[in-house]
């Protein structure tokens, strides 16, 4: 009964959550991790990288959504080209989305040493309702009985640009829209298509470039809902630990940490301080991240890789 109740608070609450909105799920990590929102991202690590991340959204708040995320990709044919697979299970109180998709990218270095990626991606998305969690009174409405389960195929596309200093892209991970769900019984759940615009600079403050800082800017655009922008500001040391805050408009202020454990391992952590209504009944939200890179000698051999703060 509290899963329902929490539904009915987030609703009064005025704010946008659906089962629709939570289909794109938000991330505090993409920074590190663009793979998350743009399949063009795919191979931009050159060697294999490999990152695992897990969001517990809205703390203390039963059914809130929760995520788990495993995201592989690597450049590949003389770092030509960009493979990936995105895994990802996303549950919200009775509801799971669990997808995995695989990419490709198109990578093109210019003369001055960026690159340019063309990326698509396709897949499919297993949605699950266990209404046995709600405890519903018997002989209620048969939709809310047992366990349904669809699965939905879908694909995106984007781009990306990168280089020294400079990083953006333009993608739409998921096109199709599939107003039905549950054979039609739930037309509520229609996927709506998401397009991000993510820039971004990597700006040196001292001749050994031994700080750096990382501002960037991602806005997201979601049909038949305002504009939403991520400001985001890090701190680069040594190119081993980065320390900064990002603004969600409406929604949360995000502090993020990342650490480089070694040569292949690196940590990250974010906490989303909630700015909305919504901090009367959570916590916040907390999000870790763990990457592991690594040279593949029959696939890399001498190709150069960036160094994990780049873009």
């Amino acid at each position: 009964m509290k899963k329902i109740v929490f539904v009915f608070v987030l609703l009064l609450l005025g704010t946008s959550f659906c089962l629709t909105a939570q289909q794109s799920i938000v991330y505090s990590q993409y920074i590190y991790n663009g793979l998350l929102i743009n399949p063009a991202y795919a191979g931009s690590h050159v060697q294999l990288s490999a990152t695992l991340s897990y969001r517990n959204q809205w703390v203390n708040f039963e059914g809130a959504p929760q995520t788990a995320t495993l995201g592989v990709h690597s450049a590949v044919n003389k770092s030509k080209v960009g493979l990936g697979l995105l895994a990802t299970s996303d549950r919200v109180g009775s509801y799971t989305n669990t997808g995995i998709f695989g990419s490709y990218a198109y990578r093109i270095q210019d003369r001055r040493g960026g690159v340019f990626s063309m990326g698509v991606q396709g897949g499919v998305h297993n949605f699950r309702a266990d209404y046995s969690e709600l405890k519903l009174k018997a002989g209620q409405d048969p939709k809310f009985n047992g366990t349904i389960s669809e699965l939905k195929p879908n694909f995106g596309g984007g781009i990306f640009y990168y280089n020294k200093k400079f990083f953006g892209g333009f993608s739409v991970p998921v096109i199709l829209k599939h107003t039905k769900f549950f054979s039609g019984g739930l037309e509520q759940l229609a996927l709506a298509r998401h397009y991000y615009l993510y820039l971004g600079a990597m700006l040196p403050l001292d001749r050994m470039e031994k700080v750096k800082v990382n501002p960037s800017l991602l806005i997201r655009a979601q049909e038949g809902t305002p504009l939403n922008a991520d400001i985001n500001m890090n701190v680069i040391f040594h190119d081993l630990v980065s320390a900064g805050v990002s603004y969600r408009t409406g929604e949360s202020i995000t502090t993020l940490l990342n650490f480089k454990l070694s040569e292949k391992f690196n940590f990250g952590y974010s906490y989303d301080w909630i700015t909305s209504d919504i901090r009367k009944y959570s916590n916040g939200t907390h999000e870790f991240m763990l990457n592991y890179r690594v040279r593949l000698r029959g696939i890399h051999r001498d190709v150069e890789c960036p160094q994990y703060f780049s873009h």
